[in-house]
């Protein structure tokens, strides 16, 4: 290549890329609590692209481009998907409702792998003791369950983060 900081610029974007197709393919529900396992494995992969990124370049300058380049690009990543529709739904999850005015979506619960216990724990924080008592309860983008309940009066912010069981280590 000709100028080394261009190629560097030019790998930090093909690794930022396939860490924003893993995740997207990965699933929000992955991220909504980090656990020990998660986090190894975070650092191992940071471990395994800096060479793809950098290559030969080890200097002090050549991770400082690198940086700069993924700071940039997710910048310009993050303006798009407020500007453009298109980019928002190809990159962004979107938030899943799970409980519809007391009925239970069995379908989405089973893809994202949500237990019945999970939900009622969830209810339970949002200091609903039915999930009949529930108007909507959403999977949000960031992984949390989020429950509006059929009370107006019992309204309360809680934000109940999943928490991975051995079988959701699986993916």
């Amino acid at each position: 290549m000709l100028n080394p900081y261009l190629d560097i610029i030019f790998r930090s974007l093909a690794v930022y890329f396939f860490m924003t197709i893993a995740l997207r393919i990965f699933g929000k529900k992955e991220l909504s609590q980090l656990n020990t396992a998660d986090i190894i494995l975070i650092l191992l992969i940071s471990n395994s692209v800096q060479n793809a990124m950098v290559g030969p370049d080890t200097s002090l300058w050549g991770g400082l481009v690198a940086a700069l380049a993924l700071f940039v690009i997710n910048f310009i990543i993050k303006k798009l998907t407020h500007k453009y529709k298109i980019v928002n739904d190809l990159l962004l999850d979107k938030p899943e409702i799970l409980i519809h005015n007391g009925t239970l979506d069995f379908n989405a619960l089973s893809k994202l792998d949500i237990s019945h216990e999970e939900l009622k724990e969830a209810a339970r924080e949002h200091g609903l003791e039915h999930l009949t008592d529930i108007k909507l309860c959403t999977l949000e983008i960031d992984g949390t369950i989020s429950i509006i309940s059929k009370d107006k009066t019992t309204l309360k912010e809680t934000h109940y983060k999943r928490k991975h069981n051995h079988k959701n280590l699986r993916k």
